[in-house]
């Protein structure tokens, strides 16, 4: 803190500038940062000896700017992956772009190295927390589903081979760093055994009398969460795991609710169980388990943020997000200066799509 201004001794302009800003007619505190600058706030409350601010809108053309306003708190003391460590990623379809970098620099792949097994060939296809869950359940605890839940992008049924959980228990034993993308929240499941399909119901099975569809609370989320936590510990304890959420947006709601209220809260849900998931588990954030914002840098960063489906990330944001993991994460020459050169390139083309976009018909 560097000095206090009272602005009962400011001109009015200056006064109902602070009120329409929502500080009001108070002492304001000035802080002086030597890398974010000066920040203002009102005195009237204490705010805690840890204070890290939202960025204002000069702040996104800072050198430091993913730095200190996006991944402060969330990076590991060193860089934690190389060519020889033993990664599996899977989850939802933004795995997909995750295992496409990771390959793309030559990284150890579970998806290449064990090509059959469903969290390979469906790794971007399990897009609710139960059936990320399932597969840790089947593989390590051979816990098998009641009826058959797991099916394909062409709806073909995917069973419970013996085999199959074998390699993939074998997998998840091998496992170095897991990689696990969270999708959404709402469920189809089977009312009459409980069972929850990995993605919906099959047309040609659909059965109105037991096929029902509900959203996953917070609570169920993060006890799911600590479920996989707890396996992998148990089975693999020296293991690294890191949650990203998808910033793919819901492609249809099942609710009596429009797609965009629906998708805000099947996000919302997902990050606030992931919130609390690591403040329970603080001891362990950024030495055994991580978090890595790709939700945070396409909802907050940018203003064009997907292509004309409404959903699909454009692809310079997609880069900035994979180039950005790589210099946190991986045994990589990337460096932390050059991706916010490539930040802020991304974020002006970005722009310009928006732009772009208002002025046409």
């Amino acid at each position: 803190m560097n000095s206090i201004e009272n602005n009962c001794n400011q001109p009015l302009e200056t006064e109902d500038k602070l009120i329409m800003e929502g500080i009001g007619a108070q002492e304001i505190i000035s802080y002086a940062d030597p890398d974010i600058g000066e920040k203002k706030i009102g005195s009237s409350f204490f705010r805690g000896s840890r204070k890290n601010f939202n960025p204002y809108a000069k702040d996104f053309h800072k050198p430091n700017f993913l730095k200190d306003f996006l991944i402060e708190g969330w990076t590991p003391a060193k860089r934690l992956i190389n060519h020889q460590t033993f990664i599996t990623a899977f989850g939802s379809c933004f795995a997909e772009n995750i295992t496409r970098h990771l390959r793309s620099i030559g990284y150890n792949l579970s998806k290449d190295r064990n090509p059959d097994i469903y969290i390979s060939s469906m790794g971007e296809g399990l897009v609710n927390i139960h059936a990320i869950a399932q597969q840790f359940e089947w593989a390590l605890e051979n816990m098998t589903p009641p009826v058959a839940l797991w099916h394909g992008f062409k709806a073909e049924e995917f069973g419970y081979d013996e085999q199959i959980k074998l390699s993939t228990r074998d997998a998840l034993l091998s496992t170095d760093f897991f990689i696990i993308t969270l999708g959404l929240s709402e469920i189809w499941y089977d009312e009459v055994t409980g069972g929850i399909f990995w993605r919906a119901v099959p047309q040609i099975n659909y059965d109105e009398t037991r096929h029902k569809f509900r959203v996953c609370t917070v609570q169920e989320t993060k006890n799911l969460l600590n479920r996989i936590h707890f396996l992998i510990r148990k089975h693999v304890p020296k293991a690294k795991v890191l949650f990203t959420l998808s910033p793919i947006p819901l492609a249809i709601t099942f609710r009596d609710v429009s797609c965009i209220t629906a998708n805000v809260t099947s996000k919302a849900i997902l990050r606030s169980a992931l919130d609390e998931f690591y403040r329970e588990h603080q001891n362990e954030i950024n030495t055994d388990l991580f978090y890595f914002p790709s939700y945070e840098i396409i909802s907050e960063l940018f203003p064009a943020k997907y292509s004309s489906d409404g959903r699909h990330p454009n692809q310079e944001i997609i880069d900035v997000i994979m180039q950005l993991f790589e210099s946190v994460y991986c045994d990589s020459d990337k460096t932390p200066e050059a991706i916010e050169i490539l930040y802020k390139q991304a974020r002006i083309l970005s722009a310009e799509r928006a732009l772009a976009a208002a002025l046409s018909p």
